[in-house]
């Protein structure tokens, strides 16, 4: 997530929700307060779920939610997307259209760069602190070193 939003702009589409829902969402928000990087939150949100937010059910949770906690960017609020169908019928909607109206692009084999990436946030991580913390979230707590070796 942190390698992508160095490069541009970062995005999920979630299909149903609960904890893999919750696990793609969470990292914005560790990069923020534990790590103590400046970020805003995803720039693009498509979740399609059969789940209501009335129901109370964290699949249903909206981008709203989702943005009270810094896992979606605030200024790209507008632009999110709820589509409220089971993800049997959408998947392959989106998938066909995807396929015939892009062309192909080259695969980014991110397992491939694991160590650069994890070493480009160490770093980031280890400048931040140099610089006195994360700013406006206040310094990075003292177990945070500890959990950058858990992350790896």
């Amino acid at each position: 997530m942190f390698d992508a939003r160095q490069r541009g702009r970062s995005g999920v589409l979630i299909l149903g929700g609960g904890s893999p829902k919750n696990f793609i969402l969470q990292t914005e928000p560790q990069i923020q307060e534990v790590l103590g990087l400046p970020e805003s939150g995803h720039d693009y949100f498509l979740q399609v779920t059969d789940a209501r937010p009335d129901t109370g059910g964290l699949s249903g949770a909206t981008p709203q939610e989702a943005m009270t906690w810094g896992k979606v960017d605030p200024e790209q609020l507008p632009d999110t997307v709820t589509c409220y169908l089971d993800s049997t019928v959408a998947l392959p909607l989106l998938t066909a259209y995807a396929l015939a109206t892009r062309p192909a692009r080259p695969l980014r084999r991110l397992m491939d760069r694991l160590d650069e990436v994890t070493r480009h946030l160490e770093e980031a991580y280890r400048a931040r602190q140099k610089e006195g913390g994360a700013g406006e979230a206040g310094p990075p707590p003292a177990e945070a070193p500890a959990e950058i070796d858990r992350i790896r």
